[in-house]
């Protein structure tokens, strides 16, 4: 099935931190939103791939996502290269995205950044038609890059205040990833009570730059083209 915007993570859990509210809004909009995950998230200290799945199904239903696909790359030491390349433009000509968006260009996590430069190539060459894949060459409008850990100062950013909520619970159903006050696994940087609240508080910077409550923030490497000026207000 063809969708309006595929919203890439290379971990589980990636695209629910970073764009959820946004992919909540466009769904409200009335567009079809894919997921796809690169790794299991297998390398994570808490739970594992298996929970990590099915955290991750939970969290796709919550959303509202027509589908989500992983491609079970190897977490930590997936590569840029032809292979992992491939199996990327194969979904993208599966689903034939405007959209995509995917990791931030730069993060604490070694792996964002590098999934974010695998995922523009990949949308680069699966537009090249000499590029055989069985499927017909296709090629994204445009590419934008979630902000996640690191503060990066976006290039625009989206009111996603009704959508807060939903968002939250789409997080949450990551149950073995963040605050559990009765967890017994190891605590993590993002298992903290105060990171939710780091996360929102981020949120809340970027809305009151455009007078919400809430916003979510994304750069892009290409100029934004628009029709009319109002857009932008």
């Amino acid at each position: 099935m063809q969708v309006d915007i595929l919203a890439i993570g290379v971990h589980p859990d990636d695209v629910e931190l970073s764009c959820s509210g946004t992919l909540l809004k466009h769904i409200a909009f009335g567009k079809s939103v894919g997921l796809l995950d690169l790794t299991l998230g297998e390398m994570g200290t808490r739970g594992n791939a298996e929970l990590r799945t099915q955290e991750a199904m939970k969290a796709t239903k919550i959303i509202g996502a027509a589908f989500r696909k992983q491609l079970h790359f190897e977490d930590c030491f997936f590569e840029n290269n032809k292979t992992h390349l491939i199996e990327i433009i194969k979904v993208i000509r599966e689903h034939k995205p405007q959209l995509v968006l995917c990791n931030a260009i730069s993060d604490r996590h070694p792996d964002h950044g590098r999934a974010a430069k695998l995922v523009v190539d990949a949308c680069f060459y699966s537009g090249l038609v000499k590029i055989d894949t069985k499927q017909p060459a296709w090629r994204p409008k445009a590419v934008y890059h979630y902000i996640q850990d690191n503060y990066i100062h976006p290039h625009f950013v989206v009111d996603v205040t009704a959508f807060a909520d939903k968002k939250r619970e789409a997080i949450m159903a990551y149950s073995s990833q963040f605050y559990n006050p009765d967890s017994k696994e190891p605590a993590t940087p993002i298992s903290s009570p105060e990171f939710l609240e780091a996360l929102y508080s981020k949120m809340s910077i970027w809305g009151r730059t455009i007078g919400v409550r809430y916003a979510e923030g994304f750069t892009t490497a290409r100029y934004p083209g628009v029709e009319n000026l109002f857009d932008l207000i």
